[in-house]
């Protein structure tokens, strides 16, 4: 595997869309200037169980643009993780695993982290997060949630330096 050289760029931006999203969601307003542009960001997603994110992760393949763009993604499960510092994906042969984190955290259980380990799903690349990731990433939420939100990713990883 090559090394994965974008990998705290890619989490340092995608931490600051989370603090943008919570912000905007603090103020009761999801209006927001972003470089110099008014955006409406979408709604995110907050998940109660692991079994909502599994229903969410089922519905989010299922959607026919996704399935275009991704035709070979099969199913994944998603699973309870013991520690709560980090998601992440597994994959081994057939067996797709999506692991967040349940109890005593909630930041695991939001749409923009379950949609990134989600991306590892789809666009299984090497390095994990490089330039192929980044693009599945914007294209996947501008998909999902929105394309104000693939704007608004696309924008923050190049501020951050990511290809």
């Amino acid at each position: 595997m090559a090394r994965d050289a974008q990998r705290a760029k890619v989490y340092a931006a995608e931490h600051f869309v989370q603090t943008v999203f919570d912000r905007a969601a603090a103020r009761g307003n999801r209006v927001v200037e972003f470089f110099g542009t008014e955006v409406t960001l979408p709604p995110e997603g907050r998940f109660a169980s692991v079994e909502s994110v599994q229903r969410y992760v089922d519905d989010v393949l299922a959607l026919p643009a996704v399935r275009d763009a991704w035709p070979s993604a099969g199913p994944v499960a998603v699973r309870p993780r013991r520690g709560v510092a980090a998601a992440h994906y597994e994959s081994s042969g057939e067996a797709a695993v999506i692991a967040v984190p349940e109890r005593g955290t909630t930041w695991a259980l939001r749409e923009l982290v379950v949609l990134h380990e989600l991306v590892h799903h789809l666009a299984f690349t090497d390095p994990p997060h490089g330039p192929e990731f980044v693009a599945a990433m914007c294209d996947l939420a501008a998909i999902v949630m929105g394309a104000e939100l693939g704007y608004v990713l696309r924008r923050v990883y190049a501020q951050e330096g990511v290809r």
